[in-house]
């Protein structure tokens, strides 16, 4: 048993989504497509699962929040796929693949053939049991990578309203997971051995402001510390966790967040890997030229950073699969990727955005007793990433067009006197020259993460509403 489409995608996370977009804007026929995944339902917007889907009153539920709305464009229901002739095969999972026959096996043993294959795979969370502690299996251990983690965690938040909650990590996923505990009345501590939240992007001083701003909702931080092992009841129910320091802290939920590893075991010794992703060149196309990777699972040149990297956030999802489309439906007029880190969160009040890189001297601009505040990163006299807390639409724009340009700096101090008005001041004039930044940005090689995370983008999204 077999089907042959000329098209085919593999995963339904975002980047399925507006893939599937794109192909329909560039002139897909009926019965050219199809997407396979292992999820119940038609792609959506992962982001709402840790905002708006844990809301107490009025959450974002489904089909409220299909793709694309995250990026203000229509939102394809089940029914929008039929109508373009699209062919969704849902609650499947690929079991084998073979890209030199172009073929893909799935687990309910149909074999689908393809001309262009994407992958958008995603990635999975790293589970408590890799960092050897067991009770992943438990009632009231959540993760949140889709959309059965979400409900799951919502089923048990309610059971446990004015109950102890534990986050195990400090990055993405911990910090917004830990704003939604406090909405719904729980008491939380986040755990995480590094010695400030949000440490792979966030600066000391700017951690501690949003770290006193999380204690003032009630948020313990045990910092420089980690669980050692899960406590159990003798129905099997987690009551509490040991922590490395010799503490016990009691838990009625226990939220994990200690990364993502890509999806990419059905390609491994058929496609070239670099950097824990599948390597793609500018146009998203990998080692096989009938295969392309896009969001988590490519390592894609960046030009702003001078090498490849593999980008885990839901901007660069979107950007690729839309490149990838263009790429494979109008190569001639389709340049290379072009990406400019780009990431952000929204929590309790706050909202911040981030462009470029955080790397070579670091000043900080703004009150940071009030909700207007950032930094600003020079490298090799030149401008190279912008970090800003409660900024405006217009503000935005003028620092990714700085950062993008790498705005040249001549003076460390008058950068930190400026502030945000430097981004704005350079956009005002044209350059007379290119800036030299000699050397391009040094800095180690490292994932991106957002669920633990990061990403790219020259203008920042906004949601609109609440659901994402």
């Amino acid at each position: 048993m077999g089907r042959a489409f000329r098209y085919v995608i593999i995963g339904g996370g975002v980047a399925a989504g507006y893939a599937a977009l794109e192909f329909t804007k560039k002139g897909l026929s009926h019965g050219e497509l199809c997407i396979i995944s292992d999820e119940p339902v038609a792609p959506y917007e992962r982001p709402a699962l840790s905002k708006g889907f844990l809301l107490p009153e009025a959450p974002a539920r489904l089909p409220g929040f299909h793709t694309c709305v995250g990026a203000n464009e229509e939102r394809l229901t089940p029914n929008w796929y039929k109508k373009h002739g699209i062919e969704l095969i849902l609650g499947t999972r690929v079991e084998s693949a073979n890209v030199r026959r172009k073929t893909l096996l799935t687990t309910m043993g149909e074999t689908i053939t393809y001309e262009f294959l994407i992958i958008a795979t995603g990635s999975r969370a790293v589970k408590l049991e890799e960092i050897g502690i067991n009770g992943s299996e438990a009632e009231n251990v959540c993760y949140l990578r889709d959309l059965a983690d979400a409900t799951k965690l919502v089923n048990v938040m309610q059971k446990c309203r004015n109950g102890n909650a534990i986050v195990i990590g400090g990055g993405y996923i911990g910090m917004e997971c830990a704003a939604s505990l406090v909405i719904n009345k729980i008491n939380v501590s986040m755990v995480f051995p590094g010695p400030y939240c949000m440490s792979r992007l966030f600066t000391p001083k700017i951690a501690s402001y949003y770290e006193d701003f999380y204690k003032s909702k009630g948020v313990n931080f045990i910092k420089g510390t980690s669980v050692s092992s899960l406590v159990f009841n003798s129905e099997g129910k987690i009551t509490g966790a040991n922590l490395k320091d010799g503490r016990q802290l009691p838990a009625d939920l226990i939220i994990v967040g200690i990364g993502a590893r890509p999806n990419t075991n059905l390609f491994t010794g058929q496609l070239t890997f670099e950097k824990g992703g599948i390597k793609v060149n500018s146009q998203l196309q990998s080692s096989n030229p009938s295969v392309y990777a896009v969001g988590d699972v490519a390592s894609f040149p960046v030009k702003f950073y001078g090498d490849s990297r593999r980008v885990e956030h839901v901007d660069a999802a979107r950007r690729t699969a839309r490149h990838a489309v263009s790429a494979i439906m109008d190569p001639k007029n389709t340049p290379g990727f072009d990406y400019l880190p780009f990431f952000y969160s929204r929590v309790f009040s706050l909202s911040w955005r981030f462009y470029g890189d955080n790397v070579g001297e670091v000043v900080h601009f703004g009150d940071f007793n009030e909700t207007k505040f950032g930094a600003l990163w020079r490298s090799n006299g030149c401008l190279v990433g912008c970090f800003l807390e409660g900024g405006g639409d217009d503000d935005y724009v003028a620092i990714a067009k700085a950062v993008r340009d790498k705005a040249a700096v001549a003076d460390l101090g008058e950068l930190e006197t400026a502030g945000l008005g430097f981004a704005v001041e350079v956009n005002r004039k044209p350059p007379l020259s290119p800036p030299v930044c000699g050397g391009g940005l040094k800095k180690p090689v490292y994932v991106l993460c957002a669920t633990s995370a990061f990403v790219v983008a020259v203008f920042a999204y906004w949601y609109g509403s609440r659901l994402l």
